[in-house]
């Protein structure tokens, strides 16, 4: 049986960190990656950030008869939305291609966790939490996340060795149930 490599993303505030926390607690042998990619913005970042996800590619390549399951709390899905919503100086389509292909022919079962709200109005009492990131959060910014997360979708689920759920973690309790149910997860 091969191993689970579980990628879950999604605007600020809907719930990545919740959600990876609950896998991890959940799925056994199972490793929780949270990456946050570089703030450098610049086309030295663009190669920084090519630099980083290569690598762990490979370290995942290396690893993927381990028995052990990767979950991670963002990836380069991320960087790829933030350029497409110019948070970027640089286009990362070709990077996000290479490691599009580079991620689906890894022998693992892959899931893709795209995670949004459907009242948007939850966005603005979960950012009230302090944070220190990476882009600034504001209700807009959310909201603009989230349908460019949703614009990617149709291109990975053309990708047969990835599985795409589309998760609304606007009640934690019914997301949890779903999340139960594909991973097979009994409490």
């Amino acid at each position: 049986m091969k191993s689970k490599c579980i990628i879950v993303e999604g605007p600020q505030g809907c719930g990545k960190t919740t959600l990876t926390n609950y896998l991890r607690e959940n799925i056994p042998a199972s490793n929780l990656y949270r990456l946050t990619g570089s703030k450098d913005k610049t086309l030295t970042g663009k190669e920084k950030s090519k630099t980083m996800y290569y690598a762990l590619l490979n370290y995942m390549q290396e690893i993927e008869n381990s028995g052990v399951n990767l979950i991670f709390d963002r990836t380069f899905f991320t960087d790829y939305v933030y350029s497409l919503l110019g948070y970027k100086e640089y286009d990362y389509t070709d990077v996000y291609h290479e490691l599009l292909a580079k991620l689906s022919n890894l022998n693992y079962d892959i899931y893709y966790i795209s995670l949004y709200l459907e009242d948007p109005s939850i966005f603005t009492e979960r950012l009230k939490r302090e944070h220190h990131n990476y882009q600034a959060f504001s209700l807009e910014n959310s909201l603009n996340q989230q349908n460019t997360y949703k614009s990617i979708i149709p291109e990975i689920k053309e990708l047969p060795n990835i599985k795409v759920i589309e998760l609304a973690m606007d009640d934690f309790s019914k997301s949890y149930e779903k999340i139960n149910k594909l991973f097979e997860i009994n409490n």
